[in-house]
């Protein structure tokens, strides 16, 4: 049987059935890399330099002409001593989060999507650091570049199970704690909040010189639920329970989670952050290739 093509490897239900996440984390990164690799996109190469627009003034000896003879974009290669940073990710193992109507649950896809962005983020030497959280902080690791730190990261994004309810006031709180340099953030959760309560969570990360992108996972069912019969819906956190219809979920259900999509989206603009709506049914390169652009853009 032959090997599966690197873009396979991007499907979250192949990735399921990998053994453990730092085998995830490879095999995303190695269909990625290819696929972009063969594409003019961004001309990203295996060794994962990262690139940037050029501008006057910048010196021609770091232009990839190879990009440039392929895209007649004019890039920058930048090594990787140049792009030194610290990445934290925040990851939301809530109740919600163990929802799945297919292959995956949110959590699942959202430890596929953690494990992948530290890997990268270790290979860039950049320093990597967790908080699993829920109510509560659930898992803590501080941004380092020691030797073990990507396998203590993917082992505390392993253990992460469903918990209780989302507090999303915690894991800022407890990020403001430990870090004031600049760097980089990363939340991933399906954001069943308050927009104006997001708003001022990651306000003060941004003050504090954080960039902070914000991936949003959704069940395919929660974006276009199929309901074709009257169904007794149940809150996985508050265990509140809500008879519905089909017409209902056709019209007014659909009207209202776009809604509260695009207030986080306003929330974010409004903080200074970047916001990534993720079906959690589709392959993982469009969350990754948003994070790279905004790596890029925060250069």
């Amino acid at each position: 049987m032959s090997a599966p093509a690197p873009q396979h490897l991007l499907r979250p239900e192949v990735l399921a059935g990998l053994s453990t996440l730092d085998l995830v984390a490879r095999a995303v990164v190695e269909g990625f890399l290819t696929g972009m690799h063969r594409s003019p996109w961004f001309g990203f190469s295996q060794e994962f330099a990262e690139y940037r627009a050029y501008y006057e003034g910048d010196d021609p000896r770091f232009v990839d002409w190879n990009v440039y003879a392929r895209t007649e974009r004019t890039y920058v290669k930048r090594y990787v001593g140049e792009t030194n940073t610290h990445l934290v990710i925040l990851l939301d193992a809530s109740a919600s989060m163990g929802f799945g109507s297919g292959a995956v649950t949110k959590l699942q896809y959202a430890k596929f999507l953690a494990a992948t962005l530290a890997y990268l983020a270790s290979r860039q030497h950049d320093a990597v650091g967790l908080v699993v959280f829920d109510e509560e902080v659930r898992e803590h690791r501080a941004p380092s570049t020691r030797p073990g730190q990507l396998q203590f990261v993917l082992h505390a994004i392993d253990r992460a199970q469903p918990g209780t309810g989302t507090d999303l006031k915690v894991p800022f709180e407890r990020f403001r704690e430990f870090r004031t340099g600049r760097g980089l953030v990363a939340v991933i959760s399906d954001f069943y909040c308050d927009p104006e309560a997001l708003l001022k969570g990651v306000q003060p990360l941004a003050y504090q010189g954080q960039d902070v992108v914000l991936f949003q996972l959704l069940d395919p069912e929660e974006l276009e639920p199929k309901v074709k019969e009257s169904v007794l819906l149940e809150d996985m956190e508050t265990r509140e329970t809500m008879e519905v219809s089909p017409i209902y979920m056709r019209s007014r259900y659909r009207e209202r989670i776009r809604a509260h999509v695009d207030a986080l989206k306003h929330s974010a603009r409004r903080a200074g952050a970047d916001h990534v709506l993720v079906n959690i049914a589709e392959p993982l390169d469009a969350a990754l290739r948003s994070y790279l652009l905004f790596r890029q853009r925060r250069a």
